[in-house]
């Protein structure tokens, strides 16, 4: 009797290398759909952030003009009003608002102050008033400062 050899070579048929590109197939389909979720969800993280600081800019803004009256309250009654100045400071810092250096003889800056007026004849500028202050927002400009400039 003669032995018949069981043993196939399955890896060589032509349904296995059918089988082994689908797989490969979809293995790549899975691989580009957890891609485009993973950008898809980073771009949702990215979203809901600039949302939120945009939110944040939003308050900001609207604070700016009571921010100014406090000021000038300031300016009036500056003793008794000592600690709101250090407690409202303190809290602003924490908001990431806080003010652009607009003092007397500060060198003027076209980029951080706005000047409304100009007078003496001199090359360098350096702020003589601060009508409004200016502010920065988380390290940028959000407001320049509205100043008087004296050309020494």
């Amino acid at each position: 009797m003669a032995k018949i050899d069981l043993n196939l070579d399955v890896k060589n048929t032509e349904a296995y290398k059918k089988a082994e590109a689908k797989i490969a197939e979809l293995t790549n389909d899975l691989q580009r759909t957890r891609a485009d979720f993973e950008n898809y969800r980073k771009q949702v993280e990215i979203q809901k952030e600039n949302e939120k600081k945009a939110v944040r800019l939003a308050t900001v803004y609207k604070v700016l003009p009571l921010l100014d009256d406090i000021d000038r309250a300031f300016v009036s009654y500056n003793e008794q009003l000592a600690p709101l100045r250090k407690s409202l400071d303190k809290t602003l810092q924490e908001l990431g608002l806080s003010k652009i250096d607009s003092g007397e003889g500060v060198e003027f800056n076209p980029d951080l102050h706005n000047a409304v007026m100009v007078e003496g004849d001199g090359e360098k500028e350096v702020i003589a008033e601060t009508m409004r202050p200016g502010y920065y927002y988380d390290g940028e400009v959000l407001r320049e400062a509205m100043v008087k400039v004296r050309k020494v």
